[in-house]
């Protein structure tokens, strides 16, 4: 454990409870059942067996947070596809064409979304007769060069006991920040970040493609709680690593009952096409990895295909944690008591007086009260040390839910004071002062170039002349030959391909 994790100094991180801290967050998640494809969801990081094998539908993690630099705004991040490799090539990372990436908003506590933003994603490939993502440099969205591309419309759906009164399209054709190949293909990332950024009319702003994975912590919990010992704590799992995000800032009065009843429940939801042509919910996430480390393994994938208002279900797994048990039998450190109805108050209702809504009904989800301004100064641990503007009201990208969670299911709300944590404090990458705030994500090439490969004409400008033949225009012509060969060929062949080009010579699809 961590000697003083309000500081963030002195820390031997008890990281075995990282995943508790989180699960903490999530064991109010503990509710329920099938739902029509209007309703809502949760799951995070490969957390049930079903969506661990599909990561293109698998939600990471959720963020909703009053908008710092624009505090008449919030701000909600959702994202998916974990573990993303930046070097994943030749197909990277895009998002499902046969899904529906939504986000639902609950504005009057009754655990039913009002307000559902739906994304939906379409793939354009300018020449599939090559297995490049690009084909040379790519310096903007539309470049010739950047040989897959997607696009994506925006729903907004206004909800009637989980039925859609009323469908309004506010965003169409919308181009998407491709994954981050590396140096050579894209010199400057951070230009084609700020070209995705789209402002929509009544005010709202969009952003939807790769970024480093925000979400920090140590994952080795799953070790055996760190194999029993504490000899390996302090490292960041998911540094290095991207995901696929979704970032949505809207004016707080459209999102909002009324000026009186200023508190929000958000979370987020993926629905896939089955056989039959239907959507049908795969993925459901509100709080942090509440599928991971509060749900048995029997109820993972019933839960992923669960809405809110179901919520009461799974009621157990919150009042009856296995978590602190599992610590108290390794660490010897004693579980509170049970039923956790101190639990069940913070994370399946909100906290009194600070993010909880008059008559709620119990759930999990996020609940943001946006009538809290920004912090000045943000604390990683939120409103266990005086941050009201932090986790759990709502989840801003540098709170620290591991450590914050971690505390309260190991009984911080009923006297065992603690400073459990698992040593890893903030993400390796900081965070933007403006939308979408995100972290650019890792380029596929970490190292440095090449001896003399550095500028002028070399393989980089001259890749996508060797696709083209020589004096023809015509799309269809075969001069892809070293290419198309080479794919054909398999991987090694490509790579020696590509070495011995490297030695030698030293549209719109959105």
């Amino acid at each position: 454990m961590t000697t003083d994790s309000r500081t963030g100094s002195g820390r031997r991180g008890l990281a075995t409870l990282i995943c508790g801290a989180l699960a903490a967050g999530g064991l109010a998640a503990a509710g329920a059942s099938a739902l029509e494809p209007e309703a809502a969801s949760a799951s995070s990081h490969r957390e049930a067996p079903l969506i661990s094998g599909t990561p293109q539908y698998d939600n990471t993690d959720l963020y909703a947070f009053v908008s710092p630099d624009k505090p008449d705004t919030t701000t909600i991040i959702a994202n998916w596809i974990p573990f993303e490799e930046p070097a994943g090539g030749p197909n990277f990372f895009t998002f499902a064409e046969d899904a529906q990436y939504d986000i639902h908003i609950d504005n009057n506590g009754d655990a039913q979304g009002e307000l559902l933003f739906r994304y939906t994603f379409r793939t354009h490939v300018k020449n599939d007769k090559t297995f490049l993502y690009n084909t040379g440099p790519v310096t903007s969205l539309d470049d010739p060069d950047l040989n897959v591309t997607q696009t994506y419309d925006i729903e907004l759906l206004k909800l009637k006991d989980q039925h859609a009164v009323s469908r309004t399209k506010i965003a169409d054709d919308v181009p998407v920040a491709p994954s981050n190949v590396g140096k050579a293909s894209m010199p400057d990332y951070g230009t084609l970040r700020t070209q995705a950024v789209h402002e929509l009319a009544g005010g709202a702003t969009t952003f939807a493609g790769q970024a480093d994975d925000p979400f920090f912590l140590d994952l080795r919990v799953f070790d055996l709680l760190y194999g029993g010992n504490l000899s390996e704590v302090g490292n960041d799992t998911l540094k290095g690593y991207n995901v696929n995000s979704v970032a949505l800032q809207v004016p707080t009065h459209l999102i909002t009952e009324s000026a009186d009843q200023p508190v929000v429940g958000v979370w987020s939801t993926t629905q896939r096409k089955n056989a039959e042509g239907h959507f049908v919910q795969v993925s459901r996430l509100g709080s942090p990895l509440v599928n991971e480390v509060v749900n048995p393994i029997g109820d993972k994938d019933t839960f992923n295909a669960s809405a809110p208002w179901d919520d009461a279900r799974f009621l157990k797994n919150v009042t009856e944690p296995e978590l602190p048990k599992l610590i108290e039998a390794i660490y010897k450190i004693p579980a509170p008591k049970e039923p956790r109805d101190d639990l069940v108050d913070v994370f399946l209702k909100g906290v009194e007086g600070l993010n909880q809504p008059p008559h709620v009904r119990p759930s999990e989800m996020l609940r943001l009260n946006t009538s809290i301004a920004p912090a000045a100064k943000p604390k990683r641990l939120g409103v266990l040390d005086g941050d009201t503007a932090g986790f759990p009201n709502g989840r801003r990208l540098t709170d620290d839910v591991v450590d914050a969670a971690l505390q309260v299911v190991e009984g911080e709300l009923v006297g065992a004071k603690n400073d459990l944590g698992d040593a890893v404090d903030e993400n390796d990458k900081k965070f933007g002062a403006a939308f979408p705030y995100l972290a650019n994500p890792t380029e596929g090439s970490r190292g440095p170039l090449a001896k003399g490969v550095d500028s002028g004409n070399d393989v980089r400008s001259q890749l996508g002349d060797a696709l083209r033949p020589a004096g023809a225009g015509g799309a269809d012509d075969t001069t892809l030959i070293a290419a198309s060969a080479g794919a054909g060929a398999g991987g090694l062949l490509l790579i020696g391909v590509a070495l011995m080009w490297w030695r030698r010579m030293r549209r719109r699809a959105y």
